[in-house]
């Protein structure tokens, strides 16, 4: 801690031209403030999980595109994995609240969830969904 605040010290007298200890203090104070108020963040490692898989990434993406649901057999003709890898992607994903899953009769359809449209847009910057 007391290299933090040599550190916020050398700074406010750069930033300041010159800087008292209750100038630290009171920076802080306000940094402290900041960070208790956003709270303690939490890692989300099936989101983590499920985004750093190749073949879990492009379902996801395949199912933000298609914006409408998708049975397992179309999933399957776009990723080169067995039935049992598809199965397990798609439970990840639903783990990861990235999809939805619903049981048709004999066929299950999945669909991507507003969660999944948000980062897909956000980490390719290029996904448009019609609604």
């Amino acid at each position: 801690m007391a290299e933090t605040q040599e550190r916020v010290r050398r700074y406010l007298e750069d930033e300041l031209g010159s800087c008292r200890e209750a100038d630290v203090d009171e920076r802080l104070g306000e940094l402290n403030d900041l960070a208790d108020a956003l709270g303690t963040a939490t890692v989300e490692t099936e989101l983590d999980s499920a985004l750093a898989n190749e073949t879990r990434y492009t379902l996801v993406r395949v199912l933000v595109a298609a914006g409408e649901e998708l049975c397992v057999c179309e999933l399957g003709a776009v990723v080169d994995v067995t039935d049992s890898g598809l199965s397990h992607a798609l439970s990840a994903l639903v783990d990861a609240g990235l999809v939805e899953g619903r049981k048709d009769g004999r066929w299950k359809k999945y669909r991507a969830t507003n969660r999944a449209v948000a980062l897909v847009t956000v980490l390719d910057g290029s996904v448009t969904v019609d609604e």
